[in-house]
């Protein structure tokens, strides 16, 4: 969480970190700041609490900022309120640093865990004279996540970095080079970037860079071309990332499954997994980890691989997974999924997993990033950046990638090539589908208007879409406030339905599958109670008419697919409601796109 930029070269530095923070603000923006070395050497720092265009707002005019060397930062709060003073990571034991700090003599300024880092670094460069090495003893001396860009007035020709759990890169220019916590906030200057690790440094010039291991160990770490352009951070003709991101589905869900397809063996292959065909036989049950929006991707996928693949499939957070003793056996395949790559507790279970000796498969969106690194294998869901904090066409990719390792299971197992020609006819479908989805968003927005004023709501869903009723009771309280809960339908009765009342809209999931009849069942039960009912469904209805208040059609497909398609009107309902508001949906209050801390 939060996101760092910083800039050396032969152009102005304030306007290159600004913007790249903008591009970053998606990962915090509670509070921001920048630090420059201007042309009389004179190290100048600017702060402000509020998104970044207070802050440009705030910077004096006719103040030197003629620069070539600055750092900037948009943060997220951990540590400290989201004040002017503390826009500054988790340092774990700061408490005890800085007690230690303020009796040697020094003086803290603000209530944020990461000074600590500043003033550890300035007593170490006092001692060796060595900014690199100065970064070096710091690390050693912090527990927790940090990602930093650091600058010092004695050297105005260099930028430090370092990371521990928290993403950065090193963006390689001609005459400039840059570190930032995301390649989105580079692209514009480079296609060109260096993941750093865990407890690695960097001394970087305008010409050349060199990174170290926190034992003062050289490394060489190869220069990854980022594979997507500007036109992917720029919300173009939309008003929103979110809006965007919602309607590229169709395409993004079909680069999900691209190349993956094999016509003439009627089944998918994922390049990422090196297993022997004797070793993906042998996986006998799959732990799915992830936190949020993932992990509702996870629990659709348990679905999926339960019923194409016949293999025993469980769901945990992330969160807690590693607070427990797992039962994990040789025949275990844990999957760990994050969109970014870097999320803390999933990087932390993936980290469990493997030392037990647990062979573990990463689905993420990020080429580079820690989970496509640290685990055995893993698959790509290549759905470019994604800019909007609540999470979209991430999801539908992530869910995209399970169907195609659950095809892929069952077609070793049992799925016969009939009905392998049957999946790859209806995969290959989805995409138009969803485009007939999108054409009715005006019609979604009116049914939207006429809730937009709610302060609760209940979704319901049976089966493989009770997950999407999950994501779509989060995606509303994310990004409009309204307190929203999800439930498996039948569940409604033992508690919710205390809550049900005129003023209550409740959102059914309701396709046209072997549970639709018990379904209605449950509408009939919200109907009882004056409830009002928005259902998603196929047509012909069959008396749908008569329970639901309003009724978003959605084209048929195979059941296990039909979260691909029940998603979308949820995903617009929740935006258009928000938008209606008055609310930033791209920026929600209080959260951050990539949760790098635990």
């Amino acid at each position: 969480m939060c996101g760092i930029v910083g800039y050396i070269g032969n152009k102005q530095a304030l306007p290159i970190v600004i913007e790249g923070i903008k591009r970053l603000e998606y990962r915090g923006y509670d509070s921001s700041g920048i630090a420059i070395i201007n042309s009389d050497d004179e190290l100048v720092i600017h702060k402000k609490e509020g998104k970044i265009v207070d802050l440009e707002q705030s910077i004096p005019k006719g103040v030197n900022f003629e620069a070539h060397l600055g750092i900037a930062h948009t943060r997220w709060a951990t540590h400290g309120e989201p004040t002017t003073l503390n826009a500054h990571g988790i340092i774990e034991n700061y408490k005890v640093l800085r007690e230690k700090l303020e009796r040697e003599g020094h003086t803290f300024v603000s209530d944020t865990d990461t000074e600590v880092i500043a003033h550890l670094i300035e007593q170490f460069y006092v001692q060796c004279k060595d900014m690199h090495t100065a970064i070096r003893m710091m690390l050693k001396q912090v527990e927790g996540t940090l990602g930093i860009a650091a600058i010092n007035r004695d050297i105005p020709d260099k930028l430090y970095a370092a990371r521990r759990g928290s993403p950065l890169i090193i963006g390689v220019g001609e005459g400039q080079n840059f570190i930032a916590s995301d390649a989105a906030a580079l692209v514009v200057h480079t296609k060109n970037v260096i993941y750093l690790q865990d407890d690695e440094t960097v001394e970087i010039s305008a010409n050349d860079f060199t990174i170290k291991t926190i034992a003062d160990d050289e490394v060489q770490r190869e220069i990854i071309k980022i594979n997507w352009d500007i036109s992917m951070i720029d919300k173009g003709e939309y008003d929103f990332f979110m809006q965007k991101e919602i309607f590229e589905q169709p395409t993004t869900i079909a680069n999900a499954f691209r190349g993956r397809i094999m016509d003439m063996y009627n089944t998918s292959r994922l390049g990422g997994i090196s297993l022997s065909i004797d070793e993906m036989n042998s996986i006998r049950n799959i732990c799915i980890v992830a936190c949020g929006t993932s992990w509702h991707a996870g629990l659709v996928g348990q679905y999926l691989i339960e019923e194409i693949a016949k293999v025993p499939v469980r769901v945990e957070y992330a969160s807690e997974f590693r607070y427990r003793d797992p039962i994990l056996g040789p025949e275990t395949l844990v999957i760990v999924i994050s969109q970014s790559g870097e999320t803390a507790d999933t990087l932390a279970a993936l980290r469990e997993a493997r030392a037990r000796g647990t062979k573990v498969m990463g689905i993420t969106n990020v080429v580079g990033s820690s989970i496509a690194r640290e685990t055995d294998f893993g698959s790509y869901i290549h759905a470019g950046a994604e800019i909007g904090v609540a999470s979209t066409k991430a999801f539908t990719s992530q869910i995209t990638v399970l169907f195609l390792l659950a095809f892929l299971l069952g077609r070793m197992r049992i799925v016969s090539p009939q009905d392998g020609a049957r999946y790859i006819k209806e995969i290959k479908s989805i995409p138009g589908k969803v485009g007939e989805i999108l054409n009715m968003n005006d019609e979604i927005r009116v049914i939207a208007k006429k809730y937009k004023d709610t302060t609760n709501a209940l979704y319901l869903g049976r089966g493989i879409n009770y997950p999407v009723a999950l994501e779509g009771a989060l995606k509303l309280k994310e990004i409009s406030y309204i307190h929203a809960e999800g439930y498996p339908a039948a569940e409604m009765k033992h508690g919710p339905i205390a809550l049900i009342d005129e003023n209550m809209p409740v959102i059914v999931v309701a396709p046209d599958d072997f549970v639709y009849g018990k379904i209605l069942n449950n509408m009939e039960e919200v109907k009882a109670r004056k409830g009002k009912i928005i259902a998603i469904a196929n047509e012909p209805s069959n008396g749908l008419e008569n329970l639901a208040d309003d009724i978003i059609f959605i084209p048929r497909t195979l059941p296990a697919l039909t979260p691909l398609l029940t998603v979308i009107p949820l995903q617009l309902f929740a935006y258009h409601v928000a938008v209606l508001r008055g609310l930033d949906v791209d920026q929600p209050r209080n959260l951050a796109k990539s949760v790098t801390v635990e």
